[in-house]
């Protein structure tokens, strides 16, 4: 086929644009689409908090798989390859979450769309600042910045409605995401492709990650707020529909999906409230919003109350969305591009893993100390975790430094690795 002939099937670049955007907004929707069924799973399957939380971690640990070794392939391949495999490879989980009958199946569900999310990810936002309307635009970065919050929040409060309200609860929304990804893999075919194939395909598959000399002090710094926020994240989207029904006694679905969508919604929010702000301020006053709203959340469930535990999960979101902004604003200004992917890389591991161990741990705990008081525990951690990170900001607070490299906007700061360009993305 000739050049011209292929050019001619592509769709305007702002098109493509908006359906990269758009992809990214469905894979995220579709990772929280399994949070407010949790619990339905758990009462027709009889499986434990342990087995819950090991199926809600298992999709954080092979989407950090994803993303360190294929997060930096559409470098090298393109584009649309990537994408067109990704998509089709989530469509496929959709199917198996559509047909589960069992642990087992949601288990490989939930490995599948993590290594298919991973993998989109860092092509998605790679993408979104190759077609963005110039090449010193603020909404490619942007979108990085605010879809996967955004994306959250809308999965989660539409699968609620759909469990509470339509019929087939556990197999209707499966059935319209499967839809949706195998017609945006269709899409792909005309999305144009920015990169020319260029050899390292086979190179690129080798994570980097590191810490280099000149951004360790401030990783130090970080590595508290990124814990607790993420921390907080993991039980939220893990147990909080369960805490909505075990603790606060409310049996609506529509409920559970609410509680991650105060969280991420909020979160979302922030992000875009403080992008601009200094980074070292806002991750000491953001840790104490997010040490705030989960001392909040903690009071709601002691007495129980409805309204009190939606406002703490509120505002802990509110502190996650900044101090996550924050903390990778600080980072990325420190080193040059050649190792900025492996030290954002450093960081994505440490917050997934606080997104996922802690929330497993949580899990096995639940059996013999209850959800209760598991949750007050957890969340008496992260009230320490997030108070320390404010310490640590405003002790070891100094002029920022000099960026190494001029970063076009501040939004670009909190792509992540092994990509330059890869999105914070919130399972």
């Amino acid at each position: 086929m000739s050049t011209d002939l292929r050019s001619a099937r592509r769709i305007p670049r702002a098109a493509g644009f908006w359906l990269l955007a758009l992809t990214l907004l469905a894979l995220l929707a579709a990772s929280a689409a399994p949070s407010p069924l949790y619990v339905i799973y758990q009462h027709q399957w009889g499986f434990s908090p342990t087995v819950l939380t090991t199926i809600f971690a298992i999709y954080v640990v092979a989407l950090l798989a994803a993303l360190l070794v294929v997060g930096g392939l559409s470098d090298h391949i393109g584009r649309r390859p990537v994408l067109a495999a990704s998509l089709v490879l989530e469509a496929a989980s959709m199917v198996v979450f559509l047909t589960a009958d069992g642990v087992g199946p949601l288990l490989l569900a939930r490995t599948l769309q993590g290594l298919a999310t991973g993998a989109a990810t860092g092509a998605i936002s790679a993408g979104l600042l190759d077609l963005q309307p110039s090449p010193t635009s603020h909404l490619g970065p942007l979108l990085n910045s605010v879809s996967p919050t955004a994306g959250l929040a809308a999965g989660a409060l539409g699968t609620g409605l759909l469990v509470q309200y339509a019929p087939a609860p556990t197999t209707l929304v499966f059935a319209l995401f499967t839809a949706v990804f195998v017609l945006l893999a269709a899409a792909l075919f005309f999305l144009p492709e920015p990169v020319t194939r260029r050899p390292g395909a086979w190179a690129s598959l080798r994570p980097k990650v590191s810490v280099p000399r000149p951004a360790r002090r401030a990783f130090l710094v970080a590595a508290p707020s990124l814990v607790a926020a993420w921390a907080l994240g993991g039980l939220q989207l893990a147990l909080g529909p369960s805490l909505a029904a075990e603790i606060l006694h409310n049996g609506n679905h529509l409920v559970g999906g609410l509680v991650v969508t105060a969280s991420t919604g909020t979160a979302a929010v922030a992000s875009l409230l403080v992008r601009n702000l200094p980074p070292q301020r806002v991750t000491a006053a953001a840790s104490v919003v997010l040490a705030a709203g989960t001392a909040l959340t903690l009071v709601a469930l002691a007495g129980p109350s409805t309204p009190l535990f939606f406002l703490g999960t509120a505002v802990a979101g509110a502190g996650f969305g900044s101090s996550f902004v924050a903390a990778f604003r600080s980072l990325a200004v420190l080193v040059g591009p050649t190792e900025r992917a492996r030290l954002l890389a450093a960081a994505y591991i440490v917050s997934y893993l606080a997104f996922s161990v802690p929330a497993v741990l949580a899990g096995l705990a639940v059996p013999s100390l209850g959800l209760h008081t598991t949750t007050t525990i957890y969340g008496a951690v992260v009230i320490v975790l997030a108070l320390l990170a404010t310490v640590s900001a405003t002790a070891l607070r100094k002029p920022a430094p000099t960026p190494l490299v001029p970063i076009a906007s501040s939004e670009d700061q909190v792509t992540a690795a092994p990509s330059d360009a890869a999105p914070a993305t919130r399972p």
